[in-house]
């Protein structure tokens, strides 16, 4: 029965699962070392820096990732090596990373003023874990394209070990400075790099440089929707630190209530390998049942996942973010219940922008994410109090952007046909490396 249900999941899926899940984890035990560790206002702080890093270095940063994977993979149908490839990509990742850095150091003293305390350590820190996210992105999408799966698990196992690890030790001395528990986010993921770093260099080879068109094609809609999606999920702890700066219990206590909300997009995660690949093959072979079946099964999974995890959330998550990250007692079971049919809708997005991809119509799934970011921001404006209005704009955002998917999908064509299948390079790419 194990081997059967082995013989189902794409090679990789198991050892990229493991890796997620170890990674997951150490997400759930920084945040709570930190929070037993730091007071409210260190708290809020790395709350704030949290939210910053990941929503703007997977939503800029795994794109490149999925590209380099998507090209790579091509070659390797190939014969031809991952060098050159990997090369544009680094090249394109340091040049986004150099931005990033200009415009952050730019605003360096609002930074620090506005969402650090006054901490300017905390920016060079972000400027750090944001170095750090680049490299292991762009490293991940060469061991995916040559589907060095058990590499690429390892890599991700590794920066969660190492995550966990040395929080722990930051806990046991007695540290309580946010500093060195945000340093965390840059020092795991680049010793894990360094560690899974060998295959890299030894499958890299030589050749003609790769065209930046190759790379660039779908990059710009690719990056777009990823870092909205990145906003809609991570901005609320952010707008919340703006909208009430001397309010820093709130911050510290919405990103303890959502990453414990979160935990099926984790699960989901794990699924996510298998899930494009999947629709893509069914969209390229003009199998519109098989399509429309592996979409209904998915969203089938993701609701139950969604319904599960709010009712958990709903009924015991004031008390558990207290117990396990020490958060201030402000969030009560109603807001936990918006946030959690939040995620549900969120996890909705993510099945159906999937098929809108396997379906090569990335510009449909941007605007959806755009569309979302709208009512966000509107929703976000209501004259609320801080907590409800951050609720609110993640569950009118994440709804929004469902439904839209949906009347896109439906107004489209019935079904995927071999006129608009999507390149085999989609149906080829590996691994959605879009974890925390």
């Amino acid at each position: 029965m194990i081997r059967r249900l082995l013989n189902l999941v794409p090679p990789g899926t198991l050892a990229v699962g493991a890796g997620l899940g170890l990674l997951g984890l150490a997400s759930y035990v920084h945040l709570a070392v930190a929070g037993h560790s730091l007071n409210e206002a260190d708290y809020s702080s790395l709350s704030v820096l949290w939210s910053i890093v990941f929503t703007l270095g997977i939503g800029v940063f795994m794109p490149v990732e999925q590209e380099i994977a998507r090209i790579v993979a091509a070659r390797r149908t190939q014969g031809l090596p991952p060098g050159p490839v990997l090369a544009r990509g680094a090249a394109l990742a340091a040049g986004v990373l150099a931005v990033m850095t200009v415009v952050v150091l730019a605003a360096y003293r609002v930074l620090a003023d506005r969402l650090f305390d006054g901490d300017g350590t905390m920016v060079w820190v972000l400027v750090g874990s944001l170095a750090a996210m680049a490299v292991a992105y762009t490293t991940r999408g060469v061991l995916s394209g040559l589907q060095l799966f058990p590499w690429y698990g390892t890599q991700l196992g590794i920066d969660g070990g190492l995550r966990i690890g040395i929080v722990a030790l930051l806990g046991l001395a007695g540290v309580t400075s946010p500093v060195w528990y945000g340093a965390v986010l840059v020092a795991a993921p680049l010793i894990a790099v360094l560690a899974t770093l060998p295959p890299v260099l030894r499958a890299v080879g030589g050749g003609l440089p790769v065209a930046w068109s190759a790379l660039l094609r779908g990059l710009g809609l690719l990056t777009a929707s990823s870092l909205l999606s990145q906003v809609v999920v991570n901005v609320g702890v952010i707008n919340a630190r703006v909208l009430a700066p001397s309010d820093v219990a709130t911050a510290g206590a919405l990103l303890s209530a959502l990453v414990l909300v979160r935990i099926p997009l984790f699960v989901f995660a794990s699924l996510q390998a298998s899930l494009l690949p999947g629709l893509a093959t069914s969209a390229a072979t003009g199998d519109h049942a098989a399509f429309h079946g592996l979409l209904r099964k998915a969203l089938g999974v993701v609701t139950a996942l969604g319904l599960v995890g709010a009712f958990g959330a709903v009924l015991l998550g004031p008390w558990l973010v207290g117990a396990l990250f020490d958060a201030p007692d402000v969030l009560g079971h109603g807001d936990f219940a918006w946030l959690a049919v939040a995620t549900l809708a969120y996890l909705w997005a993510m099945v159906l922008g999937q098929a809108l991809l396997a379906l090569d119509r990335h510009r449909a799934q941007a605007l959806a994410w755009t569309v979302g970011v709208a009512a966000l921001v509107a929703a976000t404006l209501a004259p609320l109090s801080v907590a409800l209005r951050v609720e609110l704009g993640y569950t009118v955002g994440s709804v929004v952007v469902a439904g839209t998917m949906a009347l896109l999908l439906r107004g489209g064509a019935a079904g995927p046909s071999p006129a608009t299948t999507p390149s085999r390079e989609t149906v080829e790419t590996g691994v959605s490396g879009g974890v925390r």
